[in-house]
């Protein structure tokens, strides 16, 4: 077994991610590939934390024509998420896999209220918790409770999913000459305006030296390799 580097992760998966590159709504191949590689991570003793985002059925930015105001808009999206969570627990258990949703909006017939002692304990037993609901509050995005959380349940790391393999100096779909950066500091990110994660959710983690790990999600291994230290992706630090 590898020498592990993290006990407890906060993963931060968008809602893109549960399906096909481009689609709408859930691929059941994709979320069972999803689950697995999570599995995989806490098989090897690592406590997961996990905020999943809601874009694959519901966001503001993307549905700011639809007539429907900021707040609604955005419960809207905490509804999404919770759907997400809720799909990635059955895929979960479907493998053998225990877990438990614990939102921040109250929907006792699918998930435990979040109350922070309460994960803790689930965590010590070795099983994954889903925090859904985002914040609970509009205006806030799922980056942002996911370095909440990260700290609320002293997580050592936040591992961010995405669909490249690290943070670029431009966007590396359109430059072919974008500089990839093994590692940052927050103040390097700030200054070089580097887009990789929401400012109020950037802040919190530099205010609290919450590192930030950003790795390509599209190979389903990079995330046991992130888990356990490996040096892939970009690391964000003090």
């Amino acid at each position: 077994m590898e020498t592990m580097t993290y006990k407890r992760i906060m993963l931060k998966l968008s809602g893109e991610a549960l399906t096909k590159a481009g689609g709408f709504g859930l691929d059941h191949r994709v979320l069972l590939d999803v689950a697995k590689s999570i599995k995989r991570v806490s098989d090897e003793g690592i406590q997961v934390v996990i905020v999943i985002g809601g874009g694959n059925i519901w966001r503001f930015r993307d549905t700011k024509d639809s007539g429907i105001e900021r707040t609604a808009s955005d419960a809207m999206g905490m509804l999404a998420t919770i759907m997400n969570s809720v799909s990635l627990q059955s895929a979960l258990e479907s493998l053998g896999a225990y877990t438990r949703i614990l939102s921040a909006i109250d929907v006792p017939q699918l998930a435990e209220p979040y109350i922070r002692r309460r994960a803790l304990r689930h965590l010590e037993k070795g099983r994954i918790v889903i925090c859904s609901g985002g914040t609970g509050n509009p205006y806030f995005t799922t980056d942002s409770a996911a370095a909440l959380r990260a700290l609320e349940l002293g997580c050592e790391v936040l591992l961010k999913a995405t669909n490249v393999d690290g943070v670029y100096d431009k966007d590396p779909g359109k430059f072919k000459n974008a500089k990839k950066y093994a590692s940052l500091s927050y103040q390097e990110a700030i200054g070089k305006h580097l887009d990789i994660m929401d400012q109020a959710a950037f802040s919190l983690c530099q205010d609290q030296h919450l590192p930030i790990r950003v790795f390509n999600f599209q190979n389903r291994d990079n995330l046991l390799k992130a888990a356990t230290g490996k040096d892939i992706g970009t690391l964000v630090h003090n």
